[in-house]
């Protein structure tokens, strides 16, 4: 390519740009009177805001059909569906055949059309899992939902614990190992990561899977994925505990300060903290006259009697020697 075909090429280039930019500036002002434009949504026209004149009209508005008047009212007409989620396996973006047998009107359906019905709702499930690894998801999933909705744990939870499974699955873990004990492994990493920790105990019997598994499969899972996951502190079960127990503030308050004396003397480390945090409720129940039994104690928190007595005496003798 010669040096003036460079030229006109470019030229050429030069006048379409300036066309173009022309023909915009056009479209923004009045082809009357060199005004400039305005767009009424309400009437669907453009008009020019010096001389008046309509310059476009029923033009097709793209908003809704509807009118809100604050932020609730918005959300609760919108008709946009639910956002998507890390808790189905399909992220909420398939179409689900609901389960009651009517029509749009609330008519209920015949016999015939409610066997129609059953059939498509049976081969839209089929086709809502078209692999192996799709149905794994599944199973595993509606496991992490079942043993967080058992334990009382918030969505939030479920959700990274979805999170995890899924890198579980992609990372190709899960050979050896079962669809359980991967979930139940990935929503007890998750119940410590966002600081409202389960014990092992706890999670082990709402699972269908051993403890000693759980164990296994949680520490495979965790250096595995890398997961910082920070050891469980003793304070973040004692409003639980508390709460279980009906005791009130106070004692809370107590039993916190309790082990936040325990870790200045070093006596937390190597222990349990379920036993800590059950030990200091119990202690501080004692020490602020609201009495409760080492049996109640030790069935809320699922540890033996012996473990709170050993754990009891040495909170207070951690007190004694902070505040002598």
């Amino acid at each position: 390519m010669t040096d003036t075909t460079i030229r006109r090429y470019t030229n050429e280039n030069e006048t379409d740009v300036e066309e173009t930019t022309e023909e915009a500036d056009e479209e923004l002002v009045c082809p009357e009177c060199g005004g400039s434009l305005l767009s009424d949504s309400e009437r669907g026209e453009t008009v020019c805001e010096d001389c008046g004149l309509v310059v476009e009209e029923d033009e097709i508005d793209p908003g809704p059909e509807w009118r809100a008047f604050d932020s609730k009212e918005k959300d609760e007409k919108s008709r946009v569906g639910a956002p998507t989620t890390n808790m189905m396996h399909d992220k909420g973006l398939s179409t689900n055949i609901g389960w009651q047998d009517k029509d749009a009107y609330g008519n209920s359906l015949s016999s015939r059309q409610r066997e129609k019905m059953q059939r498509l709702r049976t081969w839209n499930e089929r086709f809502r899992t078209r692999d192996s690894k799709e149905r794994n998801l599944k199973q595993a999933l509606g496991e992490i939902d079942r043993m967080a909705s058992a334990l009382g744990l918030p969505e939030n939870v479920r959700e990274t614990a979805s999170v995890i499974y899924r890198r579980a699955l992609d990372e190709d873990l899960l050979p050896g190992r079962s669809i359980e004990g991967v979930s139940t492994a990935s929503l007890y990493a998750a119940a410590r990561q966002a600081g409202t920790p389960r014990s092992l105990d706890e999670i082990a019997n709402v699972s269908r899977v051993d403890k000693d598994e759980i164990a296994r499969t949680y520490r495979y899972v965790v250096r595995e994925l890398s997961l910082e996951i920070q050891p469980a502190d003793p304070e973040s079960y004692v409003p639980r505990f508390a709460s279980d127990l009906d005791l009130s503030e106070e004692v809370e308050r107590r039993a916190r300060q309790l082990l936040k004396n325990a870790k200045e003397e070093g006596v937390h480390s190597g222990k349990s903290p379920v036993g800590l945090a059950a030990a200091a409720v119990y202690a501080a129940s004692l020490l602020t006259n609201e009495k409760v039994t080492q049996s109640e104690v030790s069935e809320v928190a699922n540890i033996s009697e012996v473990t709170i007595r050993n754990r009891y005496h040495e909170l207070l003798e951690a007190e004694d020697s902070v505040h002598p």
